[in-house]
């Protein structure tokens, strides 16, 4: 009988961990490359963190994780929850400004629907371009106002349901210095400490599993 409670409880426990919300822990998305122009895939070093900043904010932190060389200069977003950027956080080696030039993601027509960049709903890394945008290891914050009523959670929903897309035109890519764009792919990354609370779960009912056989 003992077993069987402990079991119920660690399957619970399991579960509570799994399921919970990481209210406090930025979602993570990836990127997919759409116009292809013959440069290195860096659809595994590209990121973007969303998290709630505020009742009607939230702050999107854009990465690039390398270690293939390039540089985030253009940041676009595509309707969605957002009412308007509130300011940028530039990360250290990075200079970036609100509403980028151009204003529209090169190649945005390769996508269906076609990428329409929402008026200012844009950032640029200042001259000189490359060397002020996202390189490997560096990073830049850009806090949204949300239209009034919408959240964070509906933020989130959006970006699933590409009602909201982000776009990133990325240059001076790899040795020959080429450039692509990319857009999110609506999937969340999973975080390495949901990872560990799944991984402890299903270490303990494994466990007991063991004992139940014996």
């Amino acid at each position: 009988m003992r077993t069987i409670l402990k079991f119920k409880l660690i399957t619970l426990v399991a579960f509570v961990l799994i399921s919970m919300p990481l209210a406090a822990h930025a979602i993570s998305y990836s990127f997919y490359n759409i116009t292809n122009n013959g440069n290195e895939d860096l659809s595994s070093q590209l990121f973007v963190d969303v998290t709630s900043t505020g009742v009607n904010q939230v702050l999107f932190t854009f990465y690039n994780n390398g270690p293939i060389a390039s540089s985030i200069c253009d940041i676009y977003f595509d309707d969605g929850t957002l009412l308007g950027i509130d300011s940028i956080i530039n990360g250290t080696g990075v200079e970036f400004t609100k509403i980028a030039t151009p204003k529209d993601l090169s190649g945005g027509n390769n996508i269906t629907p076609n990428f329409e960049t929402t008026k200012n709903f844009s950032a640029d890394s200042t001259s000189p371009t490359a060397p002020n945008g996202v390189n490997p290891g560096e990073s830049v914050g850009i806090i949204f106002d949300l239209i009034n009523g919408k959240t964070y959670t509906e933020t989130l929903a959006a970006l699933k349901s590409g009602e909201l897309r982000i776009g990133l035109h990325v240059q001076a890519i790899g040795t020959a210095g080429g450039s692509d764009s990319y857009v999110n792919n609506g999937v969340k990354v999973p975080e390495p400490f949901t990872m560990l609370l799944l991984g402890l779960g299903l270490v303990g009912l494994a466990g007991v599993g063991r004992k139940l056989k014996k």
